[in-house]
């Protein structure tokens, strides 16, 4: 989309000990990113980096996104 994309890792996601499969098409291997959740009140305050972070999982299969909210 905008400038040059960087090769994705691909890896086994595990979470409490159990390995996690896409529940679309049941592959393994998952990409991550992190994204910042918004909220109408923060960003009318101008406080948009005080939002809570969600770490993202997606599928390097399908492109299905798992979200973890990271507290």
């Amino acid at each position: 989309m905008f400038g040059k994309k960087t090769p994705k890792e691909y890896r086994p996601l595990t979470m409490k000990g159990r390995q996690v499969t896409c529940p679309i098409c049941q592959h393994d291997l998952f990409w991550t990113r992190t994204t910042l959740m918004n909220t109408a009140g923060m960003t009318f305050l101008g406080l948009e980096w005080a939002n809570k972070v969600a770490d993202n999982y997606v599928c390097a299969d399908c492109g299905h996104v798992l979200w973890f909210l990271d507290e």
